[in-house]
């Protein structure tokens, strides 16, 4: 039986989701009505509530330990110590000023700051939010592996002081787990950041897994929100969070699927590049990938353009490095890596691993094994929820693996990513991969001052990875973001930390 071709393929999947979107837009109807004010949409003066739809429920009661603090950064509730520019640079948020010493940085905080509580920022509370962060269990990520010692040291400053010198210590502090919040929020264990954060709007109230509300906060150090407030709705299907907004039933929708972004006005459509690649991993330490020959074979025979059209709609990047487009000082810096000549793999017989819970990476993987068939290759596929297939992963069990892997972590700094996943003692290196060459430049690049240097010994780690073919980059995500045609300001961020900011409205 023949395959059928891509435009029936996209022809049939349109229908479908299609008609499940006026399904879901059906179930969705008047599920903003009843936010904490003016419903968003009408003809106001830009003074009206913001209706979200978000695609995950909070999974800790919206602590800021938790990877729920994206959500209270994206709602501008609660505030950082530092912010990150498009670079990954800090820059001044509750923080005017920093300055380090050896092992130690000092941190003066922002005058005319107050919670939503109405209580003044002063140090014992920046002391109370990140010791509380620094000793929680598990710690937030930024925080792997780094010992961190916070006192006040006088009424509006304070330092921070690592086991050793860490020249990344600003840009962890621009994590959203390790927001500032007030007295209030920390009862025991529990952190509740209800009325206790520092930004343009307060959370004034949080009903369980399906909606959040937040009104503006007139005493905002940094001006007046132009909208009133938002009403949030957690919608984790994607068909129905995108009917929602073509029903004119949310303003702004994060995370809408690929398969449904064609179904919508262009118009309300944005894509911006996010610091994701997916990636086909090489298990170099057994199997047939353990011949460097056979990883060029395969690098050579992989066709991302492919990939890029067929599975993405041409809604992603093909990539070059294993650094996408949302790090554009990257490809300025880079240079052609050095190649091992392919190999004839004569019917080499490898299995390539995947999970399903991204719904794009089992189909990425069928493709893949076509263009390594045609290759020469004898290719078998594994795939399985990622809860059931990552220790396997991680084990080396796969001569393949395609992962869709962030290559920043919280920090805004791909160092600790590469290294992560090709130092010899990377805690995932799904490659196997032990090379004295690699581990050199990763640990380089990890010592080294941030800034323009930094960017160079990193550009100079990932060219030392890719000389090795352990990791054939594919392509690089999207962050696919719907906003309704009378939406004014809101962010499209790479690193989803921003959505609705001081300057947001709806008109």
């Amino acid at each position: 039986m023949s395959r059928p071709s891509e435009n029936a393929r996209r022809t049939r999947r349109g229908a479908t989701a299609l008609v499940a979107a006026t399904t879901a837009s059906a179930l969705l109807s008047g599920c903003f009505a009843d936010g904490g004010g003016q419903a968003g949409g009408g003809a106001g003066d830009g003074d009206e509530r913001i209706r979200v739809a978000m695609m995950q429920p909070p999974r800790s009661g919206l602590s800021p330990l938790s990877d729920d603090a994206f959500k209270l950064s994206r709602w501008s509730t609660a505030e950082t110590l530092v912010r990150l520019d498009a670079a990954g640079d800090a820059l001044p948020s509750l923080a005017t000023a920093w300055r380090q010493r050896d092992r130690t940085w000092t941190f003066t905080l922002r005058e005319g700051v107050t919670f939503h509580d109405g209580s003044p920022l002063t140090s014992a509370d920046v002391v109370r939010s990140l010791s509380a962060a620094a000793g929680a269990s598990p710690k937030p990520r930024i925080l792997d592996g780094v010992d961190l010692t916070v006192r006040a040291a006088g009424p509006r400053s304070v330092t921070v002081t690592t086991s050793r010198p860490d020249p990344l210590v600003p840009q962890r502090l621009s994590s959203p787990q390790l927001s500032i919040l007030s007295a209030k929020a920390y009862r025991g264990r529990s952190v509740d950041p209800v009325g206790a954060g520092t930004g343009p709007f307060v959370l004034v109230r949080a009903d369980g897994t399906s909606s959040a509300t937040l009104d503006r906060y007139d005493r905002y150090w940094g001006g007046r929100a132009k909208a009133s407030g938002i009403d949030v709705r957690y919608v984790p299907d994607g068909t129905a969070r995108a009917a929602a907004l073509r029903s004119g039933e949310a303003d702004v929708v994060e995370a809408v699927p690929v398969s449904q972004a064609g179904l919508l006005d262009p118009a309300l459509v944005t894509e911006v590049p996010m610091p994701r690649t997916n990636t086909l991993y090489l298990n170099t330490e057994r199997g047939a990938f353990r011949d460097p020959a056979l990883r060029a074979a395969a690098r050579e025979a992989v066709d991302a353009r492919s990939l890029v059209a067929g599975v993405y709609e041409g809604r992603a990047d093909r990539a070059d490095g294993l650094l996408g487009p949302a790090l554009p000082w990257a490809a300025k810096l880079r240079t052609p890596a050095r190649r091992t000549a392919a190999g004839d793999p004569k019917g080499a017989a490898i299995t390539i691993g995947t999970f399903s819970d991204r719904a794009e990476l089992p189909e990425v993987a069928q493709l893949l094994q076509q263009q390594l068939r045609g290759a020469g290759f004898e290719v078998e596929l594994d795939v399985r929820e990622y809860a059931h297939i990552e220790a396997d992963a991680l084990a080396g069990k796969f001569d393949a693996f395609v992962l869709s892997r962030a290559t920043v972590l919280d920090s805004g700094d791909p160092a600790a990513y590469l290294y992560s996943d090709f130092a010899g003692d990377g805690s995932f290196n799904i490659s196997q991969l032990s090379d004295p060459a690699v581990d050199s430049a990763l640990s380089a690049a990890a010592a080294t001052e941030t800034g323009e240097a930094r960017r160079k010994a990193v550009v100079t780690a990932e060219a030392a990875v890719l000389a090795t073919d352990a990791a054939v980059p594919l392509l690089h995500e999207r962050v696919i973001q719907g906003d309704a045609e009378n939406v004014v300001g809101a962010a499209h961020d790479p690193r989803e930390r921003e959505l609705i900011t001081l300057d947001t409205y709806v008109r």
